[in-house]
């Protein structure tokens, strides 16, 4: 279900039957998964990728060249109780940060430029930019002094490609 969304230009929804998303705004050129759920008041940048199962709840801001991983949730409420409306506490996750698979991100953080958050990690406070946080609850693991060291110490670690075929 699509409705009441604003959309920018070039979006790819996979399997659009299959997405939850509503009252949201979603930038240029973004990717969204199957299976992913973004509600109200949420605002996605342009050039965000949204992997399969995520969810964006209430009052989430995703600022430009944001990836989310696979399953990644977002809390909205810290103190969730049956029969009593859920307050809205904004979590901003600033330019150029990745999120990992099956991270969880708590109501009210700020994730800064370019951090990178582990699969699994639990944030329950704020990641400074050009940082390294996993595990739970998350704590840093390394800082770098700016976008251009975080992204080749990111290079460096990816495993090099293989041939297809081999």
């Amino acid at each position: 279900m699509i409705e009441r969304v604003k959309i920018g230009a070039n979006p790819k929804i996979w399997f659009p039957d299959l997405v939850n998303i509503f009252d949201c705004t979603i930038g240029d050129d973004v990717i969204i998964g199957p299976f992913v759920e973004i509600t109200r008041n949420v605002v996605i940048g342009n050039n965000c990728s949204i992997e399969s199962h995520a969810f964006l709840c209430d009052s989430v801001v995703l600022e430009d060249d944001v990836f989310v991983s696979h399953g990644a949730m977002f809390v909205n409420d810290l103190f969730p109780r049956s029969k009593v409306h859920v307050q809205y506490i904004p979590t901003l996750v600033r330019r150029g940060a990745s999120i990992g698979t099956n991270a969880t991100i708590v109501a009210g953080v700020t994730i800064g430029e370019y951090a990178v958050v582990g699969a699994g990690a639990v944030v329950t406070r704020d990641v400074p930019s050009f940082s390294i946080w996993a595990g739970n609850p998350a704590r840093e693991l390394k800082r770098f002094e700016s976008a251009d060291e975080i992204e080749a110490y990111m290079r460096a670690k990816q495993p090099l490609a293989r041939p297809a075929g081999a």
